[in-house]
């Protein structure tokens, strides 16, 4: 996360003094997203056979088990990924107008307030609800020496939207905001989860698992037993279905947060936000297809790696990786597989302004 943070702002921002810092660089790019400006995006409608929520009030929708609920995080940064992931959602659903969103901002910023205008002005008609993130409640928990997760306490978020969501919201998809859906959601919303199961996600039992761990963890003869009796394998949490009330009754939110404070205590893991998850939840989950995270798309924009399509059908596209779209796009660098992102792009070009 933290070199992406740094190739964008070599990208977008305009001073090349070198006695700038990474922070004030940083600082400097996220303001220079807020002022970007979106076109409106197209009105989709219902089919048919879709359950009528427009009769109901709004706050009645939202807790509506006929809705599909997606939850992603809301940032500056990502501002440009999120709409563009917004509109693919609603363009290849069935019912958009049963699709609700909530967006988790960090309410550290002063930005919150101008990402729910811009998400309101570009989607006059999206059900959405925006949610603060209390940033303080992650940063104690988070190692010195992860520096990425230091730099963005909001990849916690989805740790903690069984207490930030209202309790009647069931049933969850949460995406990353580097994504495209060329699929309908309802699909993936609807994954089956066994009785123990309380998440779906794409699992791959093919990588590595130890790695994400460190020789402390697996040396300790008690940490070791962790994954015992348990077909332990490593899932992507940027695509995840979720039953929030197995979540909230099963206090898993506690559980991730034990481990989190493990972590402060002893070094046991690598990586920021995955290997809680990992730890509570590898080898219990329901497995989603992998048509629907076509991963690894972000690639590596310092050394210009761009990826192909993995083998198979493809519902979602994960630009997951060090490289963004929109970023290699902007740079006249893009990678083959951008192209596919582009026409979800909302931004406002300097064009399409004067005109």
């Amino acid at each position: 996360m933290l070199s992406f943070f740094i190739s964008f702002i070599l990208l977008f921002t305009t001073t090349t003094n070198a006695a700038v810092t990474t922070s004030e660089r940083l600082r400097e790019a996220l303001a220079t997203s807020t002022t970007q400006r979106f076109k409106e995006a197209p009105k989709f409608y219902n089919s048919p056979s879709c359950h009528d929520l427009n009769n109901h009030e709004h706050k009645v929708a939202v807790c509506s088990d006929e809705a599909v609920h997606v939850a992603m995080t809301l940032d500056a940064a990502y501002l440009r990924g999120s709409m563009a992931a917004i509109l693919s959602v609603l363009q290849h659903s069935s019912c958009p107008e049963n699709v609700i969103f909530h967006f988790v901002s960090s309410s550290s910023t002063s930005n919150s307030q101008l990402l729910q205008q811009t998400i309101a002005k570009s989607f006059p008609y999206l059900k959405f609800r925006v949610y603060p993130f209390d940033d303080s409640a992650v940063e104690g928990l988070i190692s010195t020496s992860i520096r990425s997760a230091l730099d963005c306490p909001l990849n916690y978020a989805r740790n903690y939207l069984a207490n930030i969501l209202p309790t009647c919201v069931r049933r969850v998809v949460y995406l990353d905001s580097d994504i495209i859906l060329v699929d309908d959601i309802s699909k993936l919303a609807s994954t089956p989860l066994g009785p123990t199961q309380v998440l779906a996600a794409p699992e791959y039992c093919n990588a590595n698992f130890t790695s994400y761990f460190t020789p402390s963890f697996w040396s300790n003869p008690t940490l070791s037993l962790t994954f015992e009796n348990r077909k332990a394998c490593y899932f992507n949490t940027g695509v995840m279905v979720i039953d929030l009330d197995k979540w909230r009754s099963g206090g898993y939110t506690d559980r991730i947060v034990e481990w989190m404070e493990f972590q402060k205590r002893m070094r046991i893991y690598e990586l920021g936000s995955l290997p809680p998850f990992l730890l509570v939840f590898a080898g219990n989950i329901a497995a989603v297809d992998h048509r629907w995270n076509q991963h690894g798309l972000g690639g590596d924009n310092f050394r210009g790696l761009c990826r192909d399509l993995h083998p198979g059908p493809v519902s979602l596209l994960h630009w997951s990786g060090k490289g963004k779209p929109w970023v290699r796009l902007d740079a006249n660098r893009p990678c083959p597989l951008d192209a596919l992102w582009a026409p979800y792009d909302l931004l406002q070009t300097p064009f399409a302004l004067e005109s």
